[in-house]
């Protein structure tokens, strides 16, 4: 029997990058998989992750930042694959830029889909949970940023910090319930985002070659190299499993020891 047999397992920004990591995993170990994403594509990825692992996964267009989409989006999972047991808030994004040409919109942007996002989804979980008798469990994807911040992401570290903040406050409302809030910090992961900061990073920090910057910096990782989204979905499945039960309020680095605390 897999560790995930017969579970509904929500996660969003699940379509590429770390999120596609986690349900891919979700799906190996049996559960019924609803990925969501603000990408119209995000159904036929959800039908070729069933093709390759034979679970039941389905994919919803989602925008996380939109409070009555994100009911709606709840709502139509637990119709088609059943009561949710496992939701997973990995849904983000990132713009970097100098103080002084950072806006407002850039600022709104990343904390509403990398902060707003985690607390709406939270909520609906949370309320479907006590509406079902379940001890779920939440899974909020936070970033080494939210461990330390770094140069010209002012805006995106404060949207992971709150993260955390968020995680640990919900962790201490829920623990008499059963249900268990966690939060993990991945380092430098092989996905579409890194190469987007190796590409924009790299050209404000010294005009650096595609790759260049990456690979300066894992270099700087105890482990010598980045980690993989699949590594990355091991850790979630942990914490969603019951072999976690008595795991909550914790953030959790998935990051090859670049960051030790």
């Amino acid at each position: 029997m897999k560790r995930f047999d017969g579970q509904t397992v929500f996660v969003t920004g699940g379509n590429k990058g770390i999120g596609h990591g986690i349900a891919t995993r979700f799906a190996a170990e049996g559960a019924r998989v609803a990925i969501a994403a603000i990408d119209s594509d995000t159904p036929q990825v959800a039908s070729r992750l069933a093709g390759e692992t034979g679970a039941e996964v389905i994919g919803l267009q989602l925008d996380v930042t939109d409070a009555a989409a994100v009911a709606a989006a709840y709502d139509e999972v637990e119709a088609r694959l059943g009561a949710i047991s496992v939701s997973v808030q990995n849904a983000g994004v990132i713009t970097i830029a100098k103080i002084e040409d950072l806006t407002e919109r850039e600022w709104d942007l990343n904390l509403d889909v990398n902060t707003k996002g985690v607390f709406l989804c939270c909520r609906e979980a949370i309320l479907r949970f006590r509406a079902n008798g379940i001890k779920g469990r939440l899974v909020n994807t936070a970033s080494g940023q939210a461990r330390q911040g770094f140069i010209y992401t002012p805006h995106y570290a404060a949207s992971k910090f709150g993260v955390v903040g968020l995680t640990q406050s919900l962790a201490k409302e829920v623990a008499g319930e059963g249900i268990t809030v966690n939060a993990i910090c991945p380092g430098i992961i092989h996905t579409e985002m890194w190469d987007y900061n190796d590409r924009v990073w790299g050209k404000m920090l010294g005009n650096y070659g595609p790759g260049e910057l990456m690979d300066e910096w894992v270099r700087g990782i105890p482990m010598r190299r980045a980690g993989t989204p699949a590594e990355v979905g091991a850790l979630v499945a942990f914490l969603a499993s019951d072999d976690a039960a008595y795991i909550t309020g914790q953030t959790i680095n998935v990051d090859g020891g670049l960051i030790m605390s």
